[in-house]
């Protein structure tokens, strides 16, 4: 089913404050917080969602869809984004919008390269920047007809989601000790820890990630966040 056939007559109907209307957007994305966030950015700009937390199931959505728009982040637990979004931007037909996303700033030049139209830096919370990553990639006969109002409303995800995410790390820490896996950890523990605001636990993910590029032990910062998280898993649990 291609969804973005949809968008071509929703998008007439769109108005100022749902400029997305009849848009389906895909988003490849591990992180709970970070999804819940870009739920509440389809929700209030009018998009559609479909969720998928690795590559293998961002490729079984697209065996039976064509999104009209995908947001990709570049760090995944099974491989990197920039893979599918080389893939995507070969495919023909080719999804209109493709969007990289990491909290790592230096990643955008590498989306881009990939084939990525565009680019979001985490944490995204801005309504109108969100909406404008997507408006501004799509051809001109997908473009919404007449004015928008462009939103500075901020958008903030229930911390909940931020539990689910320490317990998904929690699993990494208890089941796999991989090189491979403390890598992804540090990188999906930063991302996520920038985006909530949480200092310590970003740092702890910064030293990990240092180590493991220089090549030293890691056995005090795996410590270090072991005890970070359940710190976390408790303080919400008391919550």
């Amino acid at each position: 089913m291609d969804d973005s056939d949809l968008f071509a007559s929703a998008s007439r109907l769109s108005n100022p404050r749902r400029p997305l209307l009849g848009l389906t957007v895909l988003v490849v994305e591990d992180s709970r917080y970070a999804c819940e966030a870009m739920r509440l950015l389809c929700l209030r700009s009018g998009a559609r969602i479909r969720r998928a937390d690795c590559l293998k199931s961002a490729n079984r959505h697209l065996q039976v869809y064509r999104p009209s728009a995908v947001v990709i982040d570049l760090g995944l637990p099974d491989g990197s984004g920039l893979d599918l979004i080389r893939e995507l931007s070969q495919c023909t037909p080719r999804v209109s919008v493709i969007l990289g996303m990491s909290g790592d700033d230096n990643a955008e030049a590498a989306a881009i390269e990939a084939g990525a139209d565009g680019f979001l830096p985490k944490p995204v919370t801005s309504l109108g920047a969100f909406q404008t990553a997507i408006l501004s990639k799509l051809p001109p006969d997908r473009q919404p007809v007449g004015l928008r109002q462009v939103s500075d409303e901020e958008i903030i995800p229930d911390r909940l989601a931020y539990r689910d995410d320490m317990a998904h790390a929690a699993e990494v820490l208890n089941d796999d000790e991989s090189d491979k896996s403390w890598d992804y950890l540090a990188q999906f523990l930063g991302g996520v820890a920038r985006s909530v605001g949480d200092a310590p636990l970003a740092d702890a993910a910064a030293a990990l990630a240092a180590s493991r590029k220089e090549g030293r032990s890691i056995a005090s910062e795996t410590a270090q966040i072991a005890g970070l998280v359940q710190e976390r898993l408790q303080e919400r649990v008391a919550i």
